[in-house]
């Protein structure tokens, strides 16, 4: 006879592996599942959730690759938490408990080495756009850095509709004249050159944010770089959400205890030239490019709006099929990250694509406006269409020198 699951023995397991990266205090689950009382509640909802496969959230096609960070459950984890949810929700005995998973308070990361603040809070509007909005920090760096570990936190996470912390060397005319230490808008620029430097640069990213995605940490011997006397650049784009408010966001940063033979470089494919027709509900967007210089592929991290329903990222080969690398079902709500499993070898050539769909038609539950053709655009009304993924290259090879090649092939566009 199976015994009936309990809490203690068979469940708080699978929520400290699964569920408590979230749903614990100050993250981003609505609920915290960190004791039987805060989860007996929620038993049947949970249960429901597992069985349809909705959490944990991720949207990857499983026939398609492999991932480090999946967070999947097995059909045993799922079968355990339906039969304690049938069964009531025994508590059982305390003393069959695992022990305590520590978490690093107020990050997903461990503790920062560093945490960089915005210097000054954004002040938000309670209704209407939001220009997307910048603040250059100062790193105070006195020498050169490596980074293992990042982590955004925004300090009003509902008004977040993503965010880019870019490096900006010493050295670099980047919006020169624009104020450190203040938010400002590309509206707020006198010099043309730097109005324009609010809507496209080639600096080094070092992490993205969006809802649910997750920090960045990289295994020993890779690193992303940040010079001696940098500057962080943070790119934000808010929501309003119906009350005034403001932000101050953050990121925690740790470093390599020693430097790495391989540098992470974060690079895109992206395709800002398209218009989704009115009432559409399979609109298909693609870009692709060969990449300049040998690479080790790490990771994705798609990128589209509301109207965003599938993207996945291939391998064209020389007869111009494709090898899938990542499918993803879109969800706007949960933006995340896929870590391959198996870091992958691309030779200097290898071409790239990503493929975006989108649902312009009614049937989009999220659909601002069906009636609508749709172009690129800041707003979440309008639409994007960026495929985010990091590559290992050589320690010494910049993201400009990683662009310089011997062939005439078409380069990815980058922002």
């Amino acid at each position: 006879m199976i015994a009936t699951p309990t809490y203690y023995r068979d469940v708080l397991p699978i929520l400290q592996q699964h569920c408590q990266s979230c749903h614990r205090a100050g993250e981003i689950g609505p609920m915290q599942l960190m004791s039987y009382a805060q989860t007996r509640p929620f038993a049947r909802a949970i249960a429901d959730s597992a069985a349809k496969r909705e959490m944990p959230p991720w949207f990857a096609d499983p026939a398609i690759g492999h991932f480090a960070n999946d967070p999947s459950l097995t059909q045993q984890e799922i079968d355990t938490l339906v039969s304690w949810a049938n069964a009531q929700a025994p508590a059982g005995d305390s003393h069959a408990a695992p022990r305590p998973r520590q978490w690093p308070e107020g990050w997903m990361i461990p503790q920062p080495d560093v945490v960089l603040r915005m210097p000054k809070p954004v002040a938000l509007p309670a209704h209407g756009d939001i220009d997307y909005t910048y603040e250059i920090v100062p790193t105070g760096f006195t020498e050169d850095k490596w980074v293992q570990m990042s982590e955004i936190q925004p300090s009003s996470r509902a008004i977040v509709h993503h965010a880019v912390v870019y490096v900006r060397p010493p050295n670099s005319n980047w919006l020169r004249h624009a104020p450190v230490g203040v938010p400002f808008t590309g509206g707020d620029m006198t010099d043309q050159q730097d109005r324009e430097d609010t809507h496209f640069t080639q600096a080094d990213i070092l992490l993205v944010y969006a809802p649910g995605s997750s920090p960045d940490s990289w295994t020993e011997g890779m690193a992303k770089f940040v010079p001696a006397g940098s500057d962080l650049v943070f790119q934000m784009h808010y929501m309003a959400h119906g009350h005034a408010t403001t932000d101050q966001s953050s990121i925690g940063i740790i470093f390599a205890s020693h430097p790495p033979k391989q540098r992470v470089l974060t690079l895109q494919l992206t395709n800002d030239r398209f218009v989704i027709p009115p009432g559409v509900d399979d609109y298909r967007v693609e870009v692709h490019g060969s990449l300049p210089n040998d690479a080790l592929l790490l990771s994705f991290f798609p990128h589209m709006h509301l109207r965003g329903k599938r993207f996945e990222y291939n391998i064209l080969r020389a007869d111009k099929t494709a090898k899938p690398l990542l499918r993803v079902n879109y969800n706007f709500y949960w933006q995340l990250s896929y870590r391959l499993a198996e870091p992958l070898a691309l030779p200097a050539g290898t071409v790239l694509q990503a493929v975006a769909w989108y649902d312009n038609s009614k049937n989009n539950p999220h659909n601002p406006d069906p009636d609508t053709a749709v172009r690129w655009g800041d707003q979440t009304y309008d639409e994007m269409m960026v495929g985010f993924f990091d590559v290992a290259v050589r320690a010494d090879l910049d993201k400009p020198h990683y662009f310089i090649r011997s062939s005439d092939a078409t380069q990815p566009q980058h922002r």
